[in-house]
């Protein structure tokens, strides 16, 4: 098994430091009358205060900063050697859902709910308080498109699932049956990336939970699916073990493949894996590789292209990629970012016929934003430097510490 990931770092840079702030910071900025209401999400990560980082999207695709929202706690890294950009080695870290935004606080072991002004996206106001995710180290969330329930993935010492039900005043609230343990031998903060859990995610239909875990080379890794109850939306006891392809080993994000029972997951092991769930909750799996690739880790899908881009932190380059009826993975076309900036979390947000690519970039401390013309065309739209507007708010960023990627379209 090829593996190059334990090398797919950037050196670390400091930030100018900066007041510990427990309160939402605004920076005011005029919006158009003519804009629709559309905001883009990241989070700081920073262990001395974890914030929202809340931007406006243009009616061209272009960010402008308006809002830092304190997430309620803090950040944390994972223990890597050297420390890498990835700080916690995962997808799907803050999600959008309906008129809310969920996510969490790595190095408080908690998950926060946050409601979404209409008129302003980007001004959040907590629901309730943060609440324990039952576990150490969460990285991803996900949040089911059939009931609205919400599920932590934890990476530390205590890892695993646990899910909640949104209350609109309470916040998230813990459903019962629903913490389940992936007994992976981790610690707080866990040691990777190898070893390391990856994402959670739904199934297309919210009947089965999946979880990504990289594997330790030689061993491989694997997704865990535990059975979704329809009425209470409790978990199986056990989750049922699909395990990462020859060629493979490191499965790491998980996007859903449209119109079937399968997931691309990235994998820095090769390039990418197809995991196909059609016939068995067991899935069957196939390894693509990706020349040069050395950690190929995030990935989103276009519903105009109908193409995966999927995003290599240490070469910097975006990967477009087609999967046909048959689940055969093809490259497209590469996109090279820039040396250094480190592609990290992506999303894509649909504005008037027009698909837009965001994705977090924190080596160059911006987002880089490209327009998805047709399959095998993008143009450049905007290099989004975030660094000068966030710290004029007084909220720190640094190059190895901000993660996630999340967009709101206005209904």
């Amino acid at each position: 098994m090829k593996f190059s990931f334990a090398l797919a770092v950037l050196v670390a840079t400091s930030a100018s430091a900066s007041d510990q702030l427990r309160s939402t910071v605004r920076r005011h900025i005029p919006r158009s009358t003519k804009d629709c209401a559309r905001a883009a999400y990241f989070i700081t990560n920073e262990p001395d205060g974890n914030f929202i980082i809340g931007s406006d999207i243009g009616a061209d695709g272009k960010l402008t900063f308006k809002h830092a929202t304190f997430a309620g706690g803090q950040g944390a890294h994972a223990i890597t050697n050297p420390i890498g950009a990835d700080a916690l080695i995962s997808q799907g870290v803050i999600q959008t859902a309906g008129n809310n935004v969920f996510t969490v606080n790595p190095g408080s072991n908690t998950i926060a709910m946050f409601s979404i002004d209409p008129e302003d996206p980007t001004n959040l106001q907590m629901v309730g308080q943060p609440v324990s995710t039952g576990g150490e180290f969460p990285v991803s969330v996900a949040i089911s498109e059939q009931s609205g329930q919400v599920c932590v993935l934890n990476g530390g010492k205590v890892n695993g699932v646990n899910c909640f039900k949104q209350d609109p005043h309470l916040g998230l609230v813990q459903m019962p049956n629903t913490q389940r343990s992936l007994n992976v031998n981790q610690t707080t903060p866990p040691h990777g990336p190898p070893g390391t859990v990856s994402q959670v995610i739904f199934n297309n239909d919210g009947t089965q939970l999946l979880a990504s875990v990289k594997g330790v080379p030689p061993v491989g890794g694997f997704i865990a699916s535990w059975a979704v109850d329809p009425t209470s939306g409790s978990l199986s006891a056990d989750f049922i073990k699909s395990g990462s392809p020859q060629g493979g080993g490191l499965p790491f994000s998980m996007t859903l493949i449209p119109g079937t029972d399968a997931i691309l997951a990235t994998d820095p092991g090769g390039g990418y894996d197809i995991f196909d769930f059609k016939t068995s909750q067991e899935a069957s799996s196939t390894a693509f590789p990706i020349p040069g690739q050395v950690a190929t880790c995030w990935s989103s899908l276009s519903n105009k292209t109908g193409n995966y881009y999927l995003t290599d932190v240490v070469t910097s380059i975006i990967t477009e990629v087609n999967v046909d009826s048959n689940l055969k993975g093809t490259i497209v076309k590469q996109y090279p970012q820039g040396n250094g900036t480190g592609t990290i979390d992506s999303n894509i947000a649909s504005i008037d016929g027009n698909d837009y690519l965001y994705v977090l970039t924190p080596g160059a401390l911006s987002v880089m934003v490209l327009s998805l013309d047709a399959p095998g065309q993008t143009t450049p739209v905007q290099q989004f430097s975030f660094q000068d507007a966030v710290s004029k708010a007084g909220v720190k960023t640094s190059t190895t510490n901000p993660q996630g990627m999340a967009v709101f379209l206005g209904h």
